[in-house]
């Protein structure tokens, strides 16, 4: 019985100095030399890759897309980013919000999500048609009418910035050549040449749109 006993103490001393020695290595000193080496490698990186104003104010991050309303609809001065509610009632990621994230996780001849691609691309087209210049359906892009896997992608493609670029040459008194060259400014091609597809950031495009417009 007391070596039983004696036997049973042995293990339990040796597993709880496991857990110990485990957890300053796990979660100590390893979260901190990670740390410490990102820092020192990848500052921007590490930090949440911030993007700070021409005053040098946080407005957000290079990975996580914004919203540019006016009340409860879109603000027509700036491009705007893909949908973040997954085009309709999706209660997983409203407005990108970080709580928590997805998509609608809606087949593609799911009754629901056909209508709101069509509303959605119906809005597409009238924001975006303004004296002069028509946008027809069959321009719009999927990324203007559907949002990410993530609900948060930062990015559009060209396409769909190339079609907003009148109407925000338009609200801000810009020539549409001068917008046409902040987007190809702001367009980054595929990475390394051949992985993914050439996208624009829009907090990145829209921000260098409010200095141009500034300066006017």
């Amino acid at each position: 019985m007391n070596n039983s006993v004696g036997s049973t103490g042995r293990v339990l001393w040796a597993g709880l100095r496991a857990l110990l020695v485990l957890t300053v290595i796990c979660g100590v000193l390893y979260p901190l030399a990670v740390t410490g080496i990102a820092q020192v490698a990848l500052p921007g990186k590490a930090n949440g890759s911030e993007i700070k104003d021409g005053n040098g104010k946080v407005v957000g991050s290079e990975l996580i897309g914004q919203t540019y309303l006016a009340g409860d609809k879109p603000d027509l001065r700036w491009f705007q980013p893909r949908p973040s509610n997954g085009l309709g009632a999706n209660s997983v990621n409203t407005r990108y919000k970080l709580i928590l994230s997805g998509a609608t996780n809606r087949s593609g001849d799911n009754e629901d999500l056909i209508t709101w691609v069509k509303d959605a691309k119906a809005a597409v087209v009238e924001d975006n048609s303004v004296k002069g210049y028509t946008v027809e359906p069959s321009d719009v892009p999927a990324d203007a009418v559907t949002s990410s896997g993530s609900g948060l992608d930062p990015h559009i493609s060209p396409a769909y910035a190339k079609i907003q670029v009148h109407r925000v040459a338009e609200r801000n008194h810009l020539t549409v050549a001068q917008v046409d060259r902040l987007v190809a400014d702001h367009t980054d091609d595929r990475i390394l040449g051949f992985i993914g597809e050439p996208r624009v950031n829009v907090l990145q495009l829209n921000l260098a749109l409010r200095i141009l417009a500034e300066r006017q």
